[in-house]
């Protein structure tokens, strides 16, 4: 089996399509390491940005804007354990 490409994710470009393209690389099967490179940091940064990103969307939710308690669960199992890859 070949490894996901991870597309380069270091341009600059706002912080929301940044985590958008971090959930679509680990969708993919591609592992924090991988990701962390493509961001010019490390695979724990790269997680932890990630979780943090999961969090505010999960204090966010009013019904019309960010994540029900149930996406968010589902956003952290496909984040897993930055040492699980």
């Amino acid at each position: 089996m070949h490894a996901p490409r991870v597309l380069p994710l270091a341009q600059p470009q706002g912080a929301v399509r940044r985590q958008l393209d971090v959930r679509a690389a680990r969708r993919a099967g591609a592992s924090w390491a991988a990701i962390g490179a493509a961001l010019g940091t490390s695979k724990q940064a790269a997680w932890e940005a990630h979780n943090r990103w999961i969090d505010v969307l999960a204090d966010r939710f009013d019904g019309l804007r960010g994540l029900p308690p149930d996406d968010v669960a589902a956003a952290r199992d496909l984040a897993g354990d930055p040492d699980d890859d």
